[in-house]
């Protein structure tokens, strides 16, 4: 109507002669539907304007947040045959148990006594070491005798240079002592001669200063010869101080190679005793091996190296484990366009499979059978599927999880945001925006206080 005249229509008096509309009118059932029509319109138009909780949905699987309470396969270190299981699948075992014996199968391995004589080895060599470094310090001991002697020889050797200095001294000290003595008795002779052929002396006198003449030649050339001899002795000493530097240079370079000798012997041999010791080293570690044991308390849940005889290579798996500690938490999957909206301590309501929940996502209050979580860590990268992954642990303020969870089962997650109207969230999946995105105070304030300086 465009409500141009102010005239009012009588409308059951236009349709009174229309048959359908007077059928319609005289149906007691028809105007209740019309009102009941009516009344849902209402319903449905005032419930437009009830709130409406945001939430993300996304589908997830139960992990655990520490890496090492995951389910993991227990490889064999070492190459071997099986011999013998001593537990079964499904079975608890504690830290340390024994579970599965392998046996040895390289050639080199193979001696049963391969640990002892191996350790053998190694105390043989680690006496050969103590031989050498004892020698290393007889030869240390002899090299200073020989250096201690050597000063003492060429001290004595030194003494007897100065005395034989001295000795030719007195030596030519004496001849020219000679040569005077010489000189004085050849002059007293030549003076007795002249007197004796002037009849003043007797040829008795004369003979006798003959005679007096004749010892002062010979103790002249006495007194030469012992002169020459106390020089060569000086040169003999000084050769032999010469020479016995030379015989203990000699002696001790032989005895210092000898100690490198004995030292480098005894480095090899610590070289071939370290060696040695490793190989014994990994020879009892490699024992070890032979029994694989429970790194934890936990289950074996699966035998992947079963028949007994069968061979496992180094790195082969050889059954997968689960320990029996873990901290639950849930691992979900969620769009790019959802990321920025996710944080860190964010809760999240969650439904597990297997437990029954009646959800209703845009009134978490009313839901049923739900459990709460909170946000932990989140993947700063996306999965090869192009999802991001998000880790939820238990809400502490909430009630536990059911106890009955095991890893890997089914969970579906909720992550709550804004609380909007119901018009605006229907506008919103039919334009296909993203939820609205907003900070929550409450995640914020404790890092706001933390920044106060009181």
């Amino acid at each position: 109507m465009l409500n141009i005249s102010h005239n009012s229509i009588d409308r059951d008096e236009i349709l009174k002669n229309q048959s359908s509309y007077q059928e319609v009118m005289r149906t007691k059932a028809s105007r209740t539907l019309v009102r009941l029509l009516s009344v849902l319109f209402f319903l449905g138009f005032v419930m437009l304007f009830l709130p409406w909780t945001q939430s993300i949905r996304a589908r997830g699987t139960l992990t655990t947040l520490r890496p090492e309470n995951r389910e993991q396969e227990i490889h064999s270190v070492i190459s071997g045959r099986v011999e013998k299981w001593f537990v079964r699948e499904g079975q608890f075992v504690a830290k340390g148990d024994t579970i599965i014996f392998i046996s040895e199968m390289k050639s080199e391995y193979l001696d049963p006594d391969l640990i002892e004589k191996s350790k053998n080895q190694t105390n043989a060599k680690e006496a050969s070491i103590t031989s050498y470094k004892s020698k290393a310090e007889a030869l240390r001991n002899q090299i200073d005798a020989l250096e201690n002697n050597q000063k003492l020889k060429l001290k004595q050797a030194k003494n007897y240079l100065s005395q034989q200095r001295l000795k030719v001294n007195s030596d030519s000290i004496e001849y020219e002592t000679a040569i005077i003595n010489l000189d004085i008795a050849q002059k007293q002779f030549a003076r007795q001669e002249k007197l004796y052929e002037q009849g003043l002396k007797s040829l008795t006198e004369l003979e006798q200063r003959r005679q007096k003449l004749q010892e002062a030649v010979n103790k002249k050339t006495s007194y030469q010869n012992k002169w020459f001899t106390s020089q060569n002795e000086l040169i003999n000493a000084q050769l032999n101080i010469n020479t016995i530097q030379g015989e203990f240079q000699e002696k001790i370079a032989k005895a210092q190679s000898d100690l490198m000798s004995a030292v480098s012997m005894s480095l090899e041999a610590e070289s071939d005793y370290n060696k040695l010791s490793i190989q014994q080293s990994n020879y009892t570690q490699r024992s070890g091996f032979y029994y694989i044991k429970a790194p934890q308390d936990g289950y074996v849940t699966r035998a992947i190296t079963t028949g007994i005889g069968e061979t496992v290579k180094e790195g082969d798996p050889i059954f997968s484990f689960i320990p029996s500690d873990y901290d639950l938490a849930l691992q979900m999957y969620i769009r790019p366009i959802d990321l920025p909206l996710v944080e860190e301590g964010r809760k999240v309501q969650i439904q597990f499979d297997g437990w029954p929940a009646l959800v209703f996502s845009g009134w978490p209050n009313l839901s049923f059978g739900t459990y709460t979580g909170r946000v932990v860590a989140y993947d700063k990268a996306a999965t090869a599927n192009g999802e991001f992954r998000v880790l939820v642990s238990p809400d502490p303020d909430s009630p536990e999880w059911p106890q009955l969870l095991r890893i890997g089962s089914g969970a579906y997650g909720i992550s709550l945001l804004k609380n909007v109207p119901i018009w605006y969230e229907m506008w919103r999946n039919l334009n296909g925006f993203p939820p609205d995105f907003y900070i929550n105070e409450q995640l914020k304030e404790p890092k706001a206080k933390k920044g106060k300086v009181k």
